[in-house]
């Protein structure tokens, strides 16, 4: 597996673990929280490799961005919550940036 599907790897675990974290209600409903944690722990498994061969910053930029952007499109389909068009904005800068980073790393 490349570095790119382990980055792509590492962020699909990463929205999953945030969208678990969020059906916890706080841990309320722990099993839930549970998942969430062994998405996240293995988050980082794939995570770590992409490091490996990627630059740290590129890495984590757009593992950042790309975790943002998806948590609130899923924030605002799955959970009903509501971005102002100024926050959409800066979320599309985010993607784009990301999106940016991608096309112009040479790894």
């Amino acid at each position: 597996m490349g570095p790119w599907l382990f980055l792509a790897a590492a962020i699909a675990l990463e929205v999953t673990g945030t969208f678990l974290l969020k059906l916890s209600n706080g841990f309320e409903r722990w099993h839930w929280g549970m998942l969430s944690i062994f998405c996240y722990s293995a988050c980082f498994w794939m995570l770590a490799p992409a490091m490996k061969y990627l630059p740290v910053g590129i890495v984590y930029a757009i593992w950042a961005g790309v975790v943002i952007v998806a948590a609130a499109v899923l924030g605002t389909f799955f959970f009903q919550e509501r971005l102002g068009a100024v926050q959409l904005l800066f979320i599309a800068m985010i993607l784009v940036g990301a999106v940016g980073l991608k096309l112009t790393s040479n790894a």
